[in-house]
């Protein structure tokens, strides 16, 4: 018998004691605009500069896993008081994706042969390191705020526009950056499998002893393939992600150590990579942009 997970326990039991009444506005009287991830709070931070049309509120925090996000009572009555619901989908928000049926999620409009499958099963959800489909994403957003706020629709265009203009110029931007990597040495080794859209759309190769998913487990023998791929490549760093546990970077370069070869574990302070979320604010890469050109500016410093 499967088990229910408690969060829809506890979702069962806050809608019984709400009512099922309607949601309620900010407390300064705007309309709140609820977004589960980082990524898809700056889409909307961009999309409504200028405007006050709503408060914009965050469920899953900076810094945190989405994959692994385990949600609170609190996060449950923002989801379901929410004036504007947005989410990512592609079960990103692998834990609370029952509830948030009644919201939008910026990937609907994604056909299937745009994204990428782990085998023959589940589909990537790092979808944010293909620029196209971040911009998709982000005419979502657009499309919905227009939708709900159409007073303000005329200002939410012109900043769509002007970032995909933005947008444009990050591609160039990456583009260029690994131009300065030689061929050979176009190896991105992580954790957890986030890259496989960047590999898929410039000219890299990514590498992950853990799936798309790092809730899943990783084996001796995966860790022992990606050691000597590192050895015949003789590649010189393996990076760290800012939620991911390093554990896993640190035993390859113990591996490669024993075997009498030598890589670098990038991951201190600044350096980590930022895969499922975008930094806390005021941090390098608190934007979808400056994290784009964080990440391109650590591989290609390390590796070229």
């Amino acid at each position: 018998m499967n088990k229910i997970h408690p969060f829809f326990i506890l979702a069962a039991s806050l809608m019984l004691l709400m009512g099922c009444s309607e949601a309620e506005s900010s407390e300064d009287g705007r309309p709140d605009v609820v977004v589960t991830t980082t990524f898809i709070y700056d889409m909307v931070q961009v999309i409504s500069e200028d405007t006050d049309a709503f408060d914009t509120s965050l469920v899953i925090p900076a810094g945190e896993d989405p994959h692994i996000y385990q949600p609170k009572a609190s996060d449950l009555k923002l989801i379901l008081e929410a004036d504007t619901l947005i989410y990512q989908g592609v079960n990103f928000e692998g834990r609370m994706v029952d509830v948030l049926d009644e919201g939008v999620s910026v990937t609907k409009n994604f056909s299937e042969d745009k994204l990428m499958f782990e085998g023959e099963g589940e589909a990537d959800p790092h979808f944010w390191f293909d620029i196209d489909l971040y911009k998709s994403a982000t005419n979502t957003v657009y499309e919905t705020l227009a939708e709900a706020y159409p007073e303000h629709r005329d200002t939410f265009l012109r900043n769509r526009d002007a970032y995909f203009e933005e947008l444009d110029a990050l591609d160039a931007y990456v583009g260029d950056r690994i131009e300065e990597i030689p061929p050979s040495s176009r190896l991105v080794i992580t954790p957890h499998d986030a890259f496989g859209y960047l590999a898929s759309n410039y000219d890299l190769e990514v590498h992950a002893p853990q799936g798309i998913s790092t809730d899943s487990e990783v084996s001796n023998s995966t860790i022992e393939e990606t050691a000597n791929l590192i050895m015949s490549r003789d590649i010189k760093a393996i990076f760290v992600e800012t939620t991911t546990n390093p554990d896993q970077m640190k035993r390859l370069q113990e591996i490669i150590d024993s075997r009498g070869g030598a890589v670098e574990v990038v991951g201190s302070e600044g350096e980590a990579l930022l895969s499922d979320s975008l930094a806390q604010e005021g941090d390098s890469g608190d934007t979808y942009i400056s994290m784009f050109r964080h990440n391109i500016d650590t591989i290609t410093q390390h590796l070229k």
